[in-house]
């Protein structure tokens, strides 16, 4: 299950928590939307425990497009890489 928690600082960021499944993606396209410019948002992925493949896609999708990760832990980032190349 994921959970997704808004702040802003003066930045929005949003701190994905749990599992990032493949029907999270829509949701989360969908938080991005309400936001205006997803490409100004931060994803802290700290506490993400799993990802599934189309999640890690999205998520590399998000990064080329300008949209920062941070905490992302090493095994995204390194899968990340693969997908990409």
């Amino acid at each position: 299950m994921l959970k997704i928690q808004r702040s802003t600082n003066p930045r929005v960021v949003l701190a994905l928590s749990g599992r990032i499944e493949m029907e999270d993606v829509s949701e989360l396209q969908r938080v991005f939307a309400l936001e205006n410019g997803a490409q100004h948002l931060v994803l802290d992925l700290k506490d993400v425990t799993l990802v599934h493949r189309d999640a890690v896609k999205f998520l590399a999708d998000c990064r080329a497009k300008g949209m920062a990760l941070e905490n992302c832990p090493a095994y995204i980032r390194q899968w990340m890489a693969r997908e990409a190349g």
